[in-house]
């Protein structure tokens, strides 16, 4: 049987077991090595679900995976069995009017997994075993950590925050980068800029435990903005200091921060989802700020898989608990602790 951690309600996450899949034509099963708690798996548990999208019936969380084939379908051909692979959980329609312009992570039709948005709800990775279509996996290099693979999917959403800056603000060769929020999010957004070369990099959070983390992949310096709420003063003067602040962390006094820190002419990357805000516009303005948003990734996820493959990222520290994936209801408790965890992911027996 397959085991399956799947939410019910709110905070009615159950371990429970179905058939084991196959695979049909163009699919691969999938024996799961590790997937990560996200910020929505955990809002999903402890609220019923995000903003507007609610959990309307039973749902199996995660999606963010890696793992090794196991069994192909007719008329696969990009992997074989035995291969370790990150499987994208985009899974555009290729038809609307986005996909037509090459702007597949906006589909109208988007399916993606351990999703609530749609119903049926599009099932997740959080189980011993998956069918999915072969387009979707991606292969991962010999040696590298099945922990450091299951972080494909939000290196890629950081990978695409990069892509976002350089669309506006050029390369990050030299530049001076805020990061607000050390989550897992935040620290892989200090990853990716120590690897484009910022010349300096800070982060802002409210635990010493995160910072810690981001430290190791790369921070140049860090502040508790909790325990030392003057901690940014100095780089406010002389109407800013950061080049670039990428905004991890959803919250309205680090968005503010960003604003007062972020020079004239520099960028905000708004990476972090926040609800509706009230903002300082009349420094918006006055310092003629970029602020740009960022939506998920397309093609950065095969550029994250490579980043993974070729280590070039500290990634080890990111993965601050590995649980048994029997163990989810205490692995999503220590998720849902930010005093102490970053990415927390499940391990299941292949």
């Amino acid at each position: 049987m397959n085991r399956i951690v799947r939410l019910h309600g709110q905070n009615d996450l159950r371990l429970e077991t179905e058939e084991l899949p196959t695979a049909g034509e163009g699919q691969v099963v999938v024996a799961i090595g590790a997937v990560g708690f996200c910020g929505s798996d955990l809002h999903y548990h402890s609220d019923g679900g995000i903003g507007t999208i609610r959990v309307r019936e039973p749902i199996i969380l995660g999606h963010e995976a890696a793992g090794t084939v196991v069994e192909v379908g007719a008329g696969v051909t990009r992997v074989a069995v035995g291969d370790v692979v990150a499987m994208n959980p985009s899974h555009p329609c290729g038809s609307c009017k986005f996909c037509d312009a090459g702007e597949h992570h906006h589909c109208m039709n988007m399916r993606f997994k351990g999703s609530a948005m749609f119903l049926p709800h599009e099932q997740g990775f959080m189980r011993d075993r998956v069918a999915i279509g072969e387009a979707q996996c991606y292969k991962i290099a010999d040696g590298v950590p099945m922990t450091e693979a299951a972080l494909a999917e939000p290196l890629a959403v950081c990978r695409r925050a990069m892509t976002r800056a350089f669309d506006v603000a050029g390369n990050l060769s030299g530049k001076r980068v805020l990061v607000t929020g050390a989550g897992p999010i935040g620290v892989l957004c200090v990853a990716l800029a120590k690897y484009f070369g910022a010349s300096e990099i800070v982060v802002t959070d409210l635990q010493d435990a995160t910072l810690a983390v981001a430290k190791e992949v790369g921070a140049t310096g860090t502040v508790n903005v909790l325990s030392d709420p003057e901690g940014l003063k100095p780089y406010e003067v002389d109407k800013g200091q950061f080049d670039i602040v990428f905004e991890c962390s959803a919250a309205l006094p680090a968005l503010r921060s960003a604003l007062t820190c972020v020079r004239p002419l520099g960028t905000i990357v708004q990476v972090g989802v926040m609800g509706d805000t009230a903002l300082p516009f009349n420094m918006l303005v006055a310092k003629e700020v970029n602020l740009v948003g960022t939506h998920r990734f397309d093609k950065e996820f095969g550029q994250a898989v490579g980043l993974i493959n070729d280590r070039v990222l500290n990634l080890g520290p990111v993965v601050t608990d590995v649980f048994n994936g029997s163990d989810a209801l205490e692995a999503i408790k220590v998720a849902s602790d930010r005093t102490r965890a970053v990415k927390v992911q499940l391990v299941f027996d292949q």
